[in-house]
């Protein structure tokens, strides 16, 4: 009996995906619910699994080929599948050898694995649990990259295999070159979906909108002192280590409640206001910006937003991200400040009209009753939509906010 291996239903408002990998080729005996290829949309990777066990017979779908939902990709033979599954003889090398299907990996870092023909278990993981990321991964590669000698032939130059394959998964590419040589090396590598759609999203930002940014700053002090006398109780109780997003969080939602313009949308000639508060929490991945939403975030205390934060931040190094996690958003926030960055100007995340961009806590000399004192300060950047948001709601939205940071009592009592 043949059986078709389909497209699944792609997520709202995405067309079609591009076919990233295949984990098995023609011949190959797949298990039940085992991975056969990696579907990469503008959002998210989907894995696409066998429904039953058998023969792959025929591949109708290569590589970089985009499809789009109920497309057929493959077909599969489920006749005799007990006959055809193949008898693998224990060796003492085979026995010390642990399956990576057996193991909790991200489609990403499966196809990374078999494309590089690699033993998990030769890999230390940083994940929850030690399971492997992306960047474990690609950090094994890289310190067995270099070993590899640079080949020079007819004047080209010969990328390692392990390069290659890095470069082909998105990530920044680490060009080889020989110390003193005249040659300069190049690649050309197509954009991922995900990197498209980011560069698609971010022009028509700045295409489409009227954007200004005004800035302020806050004395974190206050918070500093709370997060250092309750973080340890906090930890034990709740399992999740107390930062500093959570505190930006619940500022953000007060200064929206008291300014709902800036947690609306255009659409064409209209103004949408949202009676809820789904905020975008930035995040960098290896493979490009993206924006997991924390879904009625007024309705999470500060253990649920820490939870979530957690959650999404694992989800993302490890790739398995769903489109529930990245839909909606009415409000982003994006720290600039994990990567030292003292200053910037945030851009919209349409049809967003305003983003708070977040920076590094540098200790400053601030006159306070009169006194020069030393207090640790953050620059607070306000991207907004000048269409809808007016310079004196952009001020004093960033105002309501600098109050609940340097008076976290506000945010304690509601006030």
């Amino acid at each position: 009996m043949s059986i078709e291996v389909l497209v699944p239903n792609l997520p709202e408002s995405v067309s079609d995906a591009t076919l990233v990998s295949w984990h098995k080729k023609v011949g190959d005996f797949v298990k039940k619910n085992e991975a056969l290829i990696d579907l990469e949309t503008d959002k998210v990777v989907l894995e696409v699994t066998a429904q039953e066990s058998g023969v792959l017979s025929q591949i109708l779908k290569e590589n970089g080929a985009i499809v789009t939902a109920g497309e057929v990709l493959a077909i599969l033979n489920t006749k005799s599948a007990e006959e055809t599954a193949p008898i693998e003889p224990v060796t003492p090398t085979h026995a010390n050898k642990v399956n990576d299907d057996e193991m909790p990996l991200s489609p990403s870092v499966r196809r990374l694995i078999h494309e590089n023909s690699l033993n998990p278990v030769d890999i230390s993981g940083t994940g929850k649990s030690g399971r492997l990321t992306k960047a474990d991964i690609i950090e094994h590669l890289n310190k067995s990259s270099t070993t590899d000698t640079l080949v020079i032939k007819n004047e080209s130059t010969v990328v390692p295999d392990k390069l290659a394959t890095i470069v082909t998964d998105s990530i920044a590419p680490s060009v080889a070159s020989t110390t003193g040589s005249s040659i300069r090396p190049e690649q050309r590598v197509a954009m991922t979906r995900l990197r498209a759609k980011v560069a698609e999203r971010l022009l028509q930002a700045q295409q489409n909108a009227a954007m200004l940014t005004t800035f302020n700053e806050v004395n974190m002090q206050n918070v500093i002192d709370l997060r250092n006398q309750y973080k340890d109780r906090f930890e034990k109780k709740h399992g999740v280590k107390l930062g500093f997003m959570s505190f930006f969080v619940k500022a953000s939602i007060e200064a929206l409640k008291h300014f709902p313009t800036i947690n609306a949308s255009i659409d064409g000639s209209d103004i949408i206001y949202h009676g809820y508060y789904d905020l975008g929490i930035a995040v960098s991945t290896p493979r490009g910006l993206i924006v997991p939403v924390l879904h009625d975030a007024d309705q999470l205390d500060f253990a649920g937003i820490e939870k979530s934060i957690a959650s999404y931040g694992e989800k993302a190094r490890a790739g398995t991200l769903s489109y529930d996690d990245l839909k909606g958003g009415t409000f982003t926030i994006t720290n600039g400040g994990v990567f030292g960055s003292m200053l910037s100007t945030p851009i919209l995340n349409p049809p967003q009209c305003a983003i708070l961009g977040m920076h590094a806590i540098k200790e400053r000399a601030v006159v306070e009753n009169g006194q020069i004192v030393i207090r640790p300060i953050m620059y607070l950047a306000l991207s907004y939509d000048h269409r809808l948001v007016d310079g004196r709601e952009a001020v004093q939205f960033l105002v309501t906010i600098k109050e609940c940071l340097e008076s976290p009592a506000h945010l304690l009592l509601n006030i």
